[in-house]
């Protein structure tokens, strides 16, 4: 009787530590504090710090755009700019509490955007985005958002 108690404690542990070096990095998962640092950087209009976090070959799809799925960007070149171009005609673009969910490789972020046009009117929406993750990294942000005329200028 104690040597099949034996071999079944013997083969369990071995299973446990092979189970143990097959199983993925926790760095390669997304996790909350991830999608902190990323919306820090977008409120820090740090482009270079956003692309940190997204894949090589990331996309990011646009809320507003030609077609129906808004106007895609394709590459960090291409996301880069993008990102660029909110931060000029939005010189106080903010993402304000961004509260995170996650499930295996996707996510979601929402969030409330206020900002000011360079004509001085003004946008408040809320809005999010969903995360596709590859690798520990950000290989889609698909954004999404309130449809919400600008805001009168204030005097």
């Amino acid at each position: 009787m104690k040597k099949p108690l034996f071999i079944l404690l013997t083969v369990t542990i071995t299973s446990c530590k092979l189970m143990s070096q097959i199983n993925p990095a926790t760095e390669n998962k997304p996790t909350i504090a991830l999608l902190d640092a990323f919306a820090d950087a977008f409120n820090a209009h740090d482009a270079d710090k956003i692309l940190s976090y997204m894949t090589d070959d990331c996309i990011f799809e646009a809320s507003g755009g030609p077609d129906a799925d808004g106007e895609k960007f394709v590459g960090k070149a291409a996301v880069k700019k993008a990102f660029e171009d909110v931060f000029k005609n939005y010189p106080d673009a903010r993402w304000n509490n961004p509260h995170h969910f996650i499930s295996g490789n996707r996510a979601v972020s929402e969030w409330t955007f206020t900002g000011t046009k360079t004509d001085g009117s003004k946008v408040e929406v809320t809005g999010c985005d969903l995360f596709t993750f590859r690798d520990g990294k950000i290989y889609i942000k698909n954004s999404y958002r309130k449809n919400r005329p600008p805001l009168p200028k204030s005097n």
